[in-house]
């Protein structure tokens, strides 16, 4: 299956302590690159979730962004630092003492003082944290995946037109090829006859025949076109049937041969009519190349 290399996908897990909510966004790369965002205290889980995701993705820059939000009481603690706050009352009393002033100490005013009580992480379960993010990683690449295979279906679409518009100029430039040596045949005569009557002496018809040979064979094109449509044909192939694996590499490098050959037609034929039909060619082949980059 054709998978395109940009998507985003989000996935949701909780264990009943926590709620986890995982989203994936990725461009194109030459590689597979995986950024993970978590919270400072889940920092453990990256390596978990990069080898998830790099089980899904083998091309592609993508960036993962986890968040979680506590439903219980055991993530999180609050703790009482009563020597701050026996300071705190016994400097309040000597102000009081020094400034001959009144005022209650009260529960609310020591509460509030600086680091009289903290609210801290409890210690955390790094197993059930990890597999709660596993979930919801691997229900985001889910969603992520879907997205990428819609993609890459409309890629394909878009490719098979292409090489179809590719083969039917490829038929044309076949049946022009063989008119070719005739055609140079012609044009070699009408040129000999412009030299006959500016005083030039007559070409032997062994001659003629020679360099008509000559032609023939420096502009054969055959082995191009069967080249060419064999390509075409492993193109086809590759967009229809299960790739088994990014197919990405291997099309980037089958188009590069479909330019070769098409500039080696359009070099050897010598003909206005083929000419035309390879630009046409070639401008289908790089709007190919194109769209390549964003398949996996």
């Amino acid at each position: 299956m054709i998978k395109s290399m940009t998507g985003f996908g989000r996935g949701e897990a909780s264990d009943g302590v926590r709620t986890v909510t995982v989203e994936i966004r990725a461009v194109n790369h030459r590689y597979g690159e995986f950024t993970v965002k978590a919270p400072r205290r889940y920092a453990f889980v990256e390596e978990a979730v990069k080898k998830l995701a790099r089980a899904e993705m083998r091309r592609g820059k993508a960036e993962i962004s986890i968040n979680a939000m506590s439903v219980a009481e055991e993530e999180s603690a609050v703790f009482v630092n009563s020597a701050a706050a026996k300071q705190y009352f016994k400097g309040l009393r000597e102000l009081q003492s020094s400034f001959d002033v009144c005022g209650d100490i009260t529960l609310e005013l020591l509460a509030s003082l600086p680091d009289v009580m903290k609210s801290a992480p409890s210690d955390l379960d790094e197993e059930s944290i990890i597999r709660v993010v596993s979930s919801a990683t691997t229900n985001a690449l889910r969603t992520f995946n879907d997205m990428r295979a819609s993609e890459g279906a409309a890629l394909a679409s878009d490719l098979i037109a292409r090489a179809n518009l590719i083969d039917d100029l490829l038929q044309k430039i076949d049946a022009r090829a063989p008119e070719l040596p005739a055609l140079y045949a012609e044009r070699l005569r009408d040129r000999i006859a412009e030299l006959m009557n500016a005083g030039a002496p007559d070409l032997p018809q062994e001659r003629l025949a020679q360099e008509v040979a000559i032609f023939a064979d420096r502009s054969n094109i055959t082995e191009e076109i069967v080249r060419l449509r064999s390509h075409i044909a492993q193109l086809r192939r590759i967009l229809n049937e299960d790739a088994g694996g990014p197919a990405g590499k291997k099309l980037d490098f089958l188009v590069q041969e479909m330019n070769r050959e098409a500039n080696t037609i359009g070099s050897k034929a010598n003909d206005l009519k083929i000419t035309e039909c390879m630009l046409d060619m070639k401008s289908e082949i790089e709007k190919i190349r194109e769209q390549v980059q964003n398949i996996e």
